[in-house]
C-alpha cells in the first residue's frame, strides 16, 4: 500500500468475527433513539485521536472506546497520528503495516496523520524536539512532533461533538482538529508517561545533561491541563494526577476489556508480551532468574517482545530461542490452550491490559503482585491466582502446574478470575460511565453557545 488517501476509509462493517462489537450492545431501535434515554449520543460525532500504535494496550483501549461510543449511539472517527517522521502524512510502510494490524478498530471512519520529513527543513524542530530528544526528553519530542502533524483532509467537512484523546502527546493535534471552536475535550492519560520514558531511557543511548523524570513530568502535566476531563485508567494514576492538578476535573473509569476465549486447558504454559520497556525488563528477570530454576517445563512467549530481546540481548535470546513464538494473529487461542498464564512483571506503571486479559480467560495464572498495579482486590480470593514476588516462590509454583495439570484444567464452571473481570471491566459498566461523562461535557457546551 503507497499511501492512504487524506479523504480516509470508510468502513461500513463490524469487525471480522463480531470483534468488539460482539461484546457491546447493538444501538437500539429508532423508537429508543427518538426518546434519547437509550443511547444518549443517537446523533452525535465522537472523534478519537490516537497514536498510530497495534499489538499493545493502548490500541486495546481505542478499540473499546470506539465500540463503547457506537454502542451508545454516536458516529465514531478515528485519528491514527504516527509518532515519528514519514516521507508524507498518509504514505509509507508504517501506514501499511498499521493498517493491517488494526482491521478490528470499528469506527465509521478513519483518518492518518504524521509529521513529516520536511518539518526538520520548514521548522525549528531540530532545535525545539531533536535536540532534547537526544538528552533523552522523550515527552518534549512527542509533543513537538504532535505540533507538526496536520489536520487530516476532509474532517472539515465532519460536525464534531467531541473528542476524545489518547495520551497528553497528541494534545497539540486535538486543538489543531478544534481551530477555535468550542468542541469538549476527553483526555485518556494511559499512566504517568514520564515514569515510561524514564523507564526507557535506560536502554537507550543519549547524551548529558539528561532530561530528568521531573522535567518530562512538567511537560505532561502542562498539557493535561488543556482537557476539560481527565480520565484515568487506574486507581493509582488518579490519585496521582489529582494530586498534581488538583484544579483539572478527574474521571476513574476502567477500560472495557473484551474477555479472552475461554481456557480449555492446554500443554503450554505461556507468557503474552508486546514490545516496549516494561515487558522486556520484566522478561529478562524471568529468563535469567526463573527459567533456570525449572528448566525441564515449557514455556512459549507469544508477542513481539522477541525483538527487544534481538536488539538488546543477542546471547540471552539465543539461549532461549526455542520459547520465543513471536507475534499471533490471534491471541484468543493462546489463553484458550494454555496450561497457565504467567505474568512475571517487575516493570511498568499503569494498568497492565495483558493482565486484564488473564483474568479473563479463566486459566490458572502465575503472577507478581506488581502485574496488577492500580486494580483494587484481594488475590487470596481468587483460587485460580498464584501471587509469587521472587524467583524461587515462582520457580516453586510453575513446578506446581506441571506435577498437578488434571486439576489446573478442570473448568467445567466460571472461574473466579472470570467472575473477578466481569464486576470490574464490563462493556457495560464502561460505557455507561463513558456515555454519562461525555453527554454531560456535550450539554455543557450546548448550554453555553445557547446563552450567548
Amino acid at each position: 500500500m503507497s499511501g492512504i488517501s487524506q479523504a480516509a476509509i470508510e468502513f461500513s462493517a463490524s469487525p471480522p468475527n463480531g470483534g468488539l462489537a460482539a461484546f457491546y450492545r447493538s444501538p437500539a431501535p429508532s423508537r429508543e433513539r427518538a426518546e434519547g434515554s437509550a443511547i444518549p449520543l443517537a446523533g452525535k460525532t465522537v472523534v478519537i485521536v490516537h497514536p498510530a500504535w497495534h499489538s499493545c494496550g493502548t490500541h486495546q483501549v481505542v478499540v473499546s472506546q470506539l465500540a463503547a461510543y457506537k454502542s451508545l449511539g454516536a458516529r465514531t472517527i478515528s485519528i491514527a497520528i504516527m509518532d515519528n517522521l514519514l516521507p508524507a502524512p498518509d504514505q509509507g510502510a508504517r501506514w501499511s503495516e498499521y493498517v493491517s494490524n488494526t482491521v478490528d478498530l470499528g469506527a465509521d471512519r478513519r483518518f492518518y496523520t504524521a509529521p513529516t520529513f520536511s518539518s526538520l527543513a520548514k521548522t525549528s524542530l531540530l532545535r525545539h524536539g531533536w535536540w532534547p530528544l537526544i538528552h533523552g526528553d522523550q515527552a518534549t519530542w512527542l509533543i513537538e512532533l504532535s505540533k507538526r502533524a496536520v489536520a487530516p483532509a476532509g474532517l472539515e467537512k465532519e460536525t464534531i461533538d467531541l473528542i476524545h484523546a489518547n495520551h497528553y502527546f497528541t494534545m497539540p493535534l486535538v486543538e489543531k482538529i478544534r481551530a477555535g471552536k468550542r468542541i469538549p475535550k476527553i483526555l485518556d492519560t494511559h499512566d504517568i508517561q514520564a515514569r515510561q520514558y524514564a523507564l526507557r531511557n535506560r536502554d537507550g543511548f543519549f547524551i548529558p545533561p539528561y532530561a530528568t523524570l521531573e522535567q518530562m513530568l512538567t511537560i505532561e502535566l502542562e498539557w493535561m491541563k488543556r482537557a476539560d476531563v481527565c480520565v484515568h485508567l487506574n486507581q493509582d494514576e488518579r490519585a496521582l494526577f489529582l494530586r498534581l492538578l488538583p484544579e483539572t476535573r478527574h474521571a476513574l473509569i476502567h477500560p472495557a476489556v473484551p474477555p479472552a476465549t475461554r481456557c480449555i486447558g492446554g500443554p503450554n504454559i505461556v507468557i503474552v508480551a508486546s514490545n516496549n520497556s516494561a515487558n522486556y525488563h520484566s522478561l529478562r528477570w524471568f529468563l535469567k532468574n526463573v527459567a533456570p530454576l525449572v528448566p525441564n517445563v515449557p514455556i512459549s512467549i507469544f508477542g513481539n517482545v522477541d525483538a527487544a530481546f534481538r536488539k538488546l540481548d543477542g546471547p540471552l535470546y539465543e539461549a532461549n530461542r526455542n520459547r520465543f513464538k513471536g507475534r499471533v494473529d490471534d491471541i484468543a487461542d493462546v489463553y484458550a490452550e494454555a496450561a497457565c498464564v504467567l505474568l512475571p512483571t517487575i516493570e511498568g506503571h499503569g494498568l497492565s491490559i495483558k493482565a486484564v486479559e488473564a483474568l479473563s480467560s479463566g486459566a490458572p495464572i502465575i503472577a507478581t503482585s506488581q502485574a496488577f498495579r492500580g486494580i483494587r482486590f484481594d488475590p487470596r480470593e481468587l483460587r485460580n491466582l498464584t501471587i509469587a514476588d521472587n524467583a524461587a516462590d515462582f520457580a516453586a509454583a510453575l513446578r506446581d502446574v506441571e506435577v498437578r495439570p488434571q486439576r489446573l484444567f478442570a473448568r467445567r464452571v466460571e472461574s473466579d478470575t472470570q467472575r473477578f473481570f466481569a464486576a470490574a471491566f464490563s462493556s457495560t459498566q464502561y460505557a455507561n460511565r463513558l456515555g454519562a461523562l461525555a453527554s454531560g461535557l456535550i450539554s455543557r457546551e450546548m448550554r453555553k453557545f445557547e446563552t450567548k
